[in-house]
């Protein structure tokens, strides 16, 4: 980044705004698309297809959903990208040891070498099947995750008894998954607890921690972003990593120029800036289609849901002219200035003074953008688990 930001104010500093709008352009459309490859594996009926719709957040019966059903849909390994974040991609394998994936080939014939980690589901206990596979994976140095899906059942069906507990139901099915890898000679198993029509319970969110923990770096935002904002963790996640980015679109802003602002006195890149929100609002899952589903998902009317929300610019198409009413009324209103935190930049870039005031703006403006819509994030999630307390 650093070696980025003196390359630019060179260019800046020789009068080379194209070169300099290249390369920052360039930086963000590579921090966008880095590849991410997920295997999701497991015997028959253990709920694979049902966790790869869970996990690019789509139900079952969505367009672009993996088939789900009672019997055996998974026979050639699909690929499933994620709709909005396509270079992360979920692989639905066939279960091992069919005839035509004998455990012995397994991993061979899926292309062990393409994914960066799996994720090893079972609906009950794991078996002999599971464990090899993991070993294997473990003897050729990549990552995986054991995953006990459909936990909603077994909360459902232990529901009917008289001394219900649901913690209790759930250390119970943890202890033995965790035993019973144990007996198979597995050291120290973790196993996560998940249910794929609920996402925001159980364990999905400790799921994404120790996925995010363990990737490296730079595949770390590739997977935040492809995840649910399930958790306070999560959002808070994806608002310092939307952040991060900022300082770089004010710098194409005052680069490339745009629109002037009334009573700004700055010109504005809105194509740019009505892109960078519609991000906020697709990385929130704060659009129409991601909150209707989180509505179906916990029993909270999508209407409760907008409800809770301060921002306009949810839930909609977001074009310039609706950036530029929003900016126009912070300019009313004063919100809209040079702050130091934005001024500290403009050195590191090597802003010339006329760019300047463009630059403050156009920060200043996307931090209020994130600040709002990671708020409206917060509400929404603590809305829809209000009827699960």
């Amino acid at each position: 980044m650093e070696m980025l930001c003196a390359s630019v104010r060179n260019d800046l500093q020789n009068n080379d705004t194209p070169t300099a709008v290249s390369k920052i352009k360039e930086l963000l459309e590579d921090q966008k698309n880095i590849p991410l490859n997920i295997a999701i594996t497991g015997e028959t009926g253990s709920g694979k297809s049902s966790f790869v719709n869970s996990f690019r957040g789509l139900t079952d019966d969505d367009e672009g959903a993996a088939p789900t059903g009672v019997t055996e849909t998974t026979l050639e390994i699909t690929s499933y990208p994620h709709p909005k974040y396509p270079s992360v991609t979920s692989w639905d394998l066939p279960g091992m040891g069919t005839t035509k994936f004998p455990a012995d080939k397994y991993l061979k014939l899926v292309g062990f070498e393409k994914f960066d980690f799996f994720i090893i589901i079972s609906a009950d206990r794991f078996t002999e099947n599971d464990v090899k596979l993991a070993q294997e994976i473990q003897r050729m140095e990549k990552k995986f995750y054991y995953v006990r899906s459909k936990v909603d059942n077994d909360i459902n069906a232990e529901r009917r008894k008289r001394n219900f507990n649901k913690e209790t139901t759930l250390t119970q099915i943890r202890e033995d998954c965790i035993q019973s890898l144990k007996k198979q000679g597995v050291e120290s198993p973790q196993v996560f607890l998940v249910s794929s029509f609920g996402p925001h319970l159980y364990d999905f969110s400790l799921l994404q921690k120790t996925l995010d923990k363990e990737l490296p770096e730079h595949q770390r935002d590739a997977l935040l972003f492809a995840t649910s904002s399930i958790s306070l963790e999560i959002i808070n996640k994806k608002k310092a990593a939307f952040q991060s980015r900022i300082k770089y679109y004010a710098a194409l802003s005052a680069a490339a120029g745009g629109v002037p602002i009334p009573l700004l006195h700055a010109t504005i890149d809105l194509s740019m800036m009505a892109a960078v929100v519609t991000e906020y609002v697709n990385g929130f899952d704060l659009d129409k289609p991601s909150l209707e589903r989180l509505g179906a998902n916990t029993g909270v009317p999508y209407s409760d849901l907008c409800d809770v929300m301060k921002s306009s610019l949810a839930k909609q198409e977001i074009d310039k002219g609706q950036i530029m009413k929003v900016l126009t009324s912070f300019a009313q209103t004063a919100v809209l200035q040079a702050t130091g935190e934005a001024a500290k930049w403009i050195p590191v870039f090597g802003i010339a003074a006329g760019m300047s005031l463009s630059f403050c703006s156009t920060y200043t403006a996307l931090n209020y953008f994130l600040d709002t819509l990671a708020e409206d994030a917060l509400k929404v999630y603590e809305r829809a688990l209000s009827v699960n307390k």
